[in-house]
């Protein structure tokens, strides 16, 4: 067998010594109680890093046992290795977990000041009249986490043959895969968009395809960050 291969059972060999130990740590109830916080960190810094170590060295005399191959190292030498891969491993996932912890600490999407926009364009069954006053359309942008209002851009808004566009925007404000944009016209039915952006809605240079409601109304959309156009 390769050193790397026996290096690898070595690893195995520690993870699995690691959580036994921590297990029956746990299930033998080993340790203070009047202090359960630090028998745990005994079990997690002391005792379950000797049951890898153990592990390791298991592991390696097992292949070692089984090889034909003796030129690969010693047993305590690859146990060594393996247990110290492990310990990487570990101190690598404990950062990944920090990091992103850090990262989701709190659900606003640009904590350090200007939050994206929903840029959108509304386009309206033919037929439907839009008010000539932008104080006649509502906007608001309906989360889990709050709703927004939003503004419509009147100088932007435009047919498209017989069908009126209307345009504007909304802050986006938190991360959430649970948004929609309610669209209110004075003397109409409010209209409900779901908005299929990803949590963390990725600055986007162009607007999205059309996407259409029950009514014959469709939307289209993009996520527009501060200082990108």
């Amino acid at each position: 067998m390769k050193k790397s291969s026996r290096i690898a059972v070595g690893v195995a060999g520690a993870a699995a010594g690691y959580v036994a130990v921590f297990v029956l740590f746990s299930i033998l109830d080993v340790g203070n109680r009047a202090d359960p916080i630090m028998s745990g960190l005994l079990g997690v810094f002391f005792y379950s890093p000797m049951g890898a170590t153990a592990g390791a060295l298991l592991a390696n005399w097992l292949v070692a046992r089984m090889g034909k191959d003796a030129g690969h190292g010693s047993i305590a030498g690859n146990s060594l290795k393996s247990v110290g891969i492990l310990a990487l491993l570990c101190l690598a996932g404990v950062a990944a977990y920090i990091a992103y912890a850090y990262a989701t600490a709190t659900p606003w999407l640009n904590p350090n000041g200007g939050n994206p926009l929903l840029v959108f364009e509304v386009r309206l069954p033919a037929g439907v009249t839009v008010p000539t006053s932008a104080q006649a359309i509502g906007i608001e942008l309906q989360t889990d986490l709050n709703t927004m209002p939003g503004e419509v851009t009147p100088a932007a808004f435009h047919r498209d043959g017989d069908q009126p566009v209307i345009a504007g925007e909304v802050e986006l404000a938190f991360r959430t895969l649970h948004r929609q944009l309610a669209v209110t016209i004075q003397g109409q039915p409010s209209r409900v968009y779901p908005i299929d952006l990803t949590a963390r809605a990725p600055h986007t240079p162009e607007l999205g395809p059309w996407r259409r409601l029950s009514d014959g109304s469709e939307i289209l959309y993009r996520a527009k960050w501060p200082g990108r156009t």
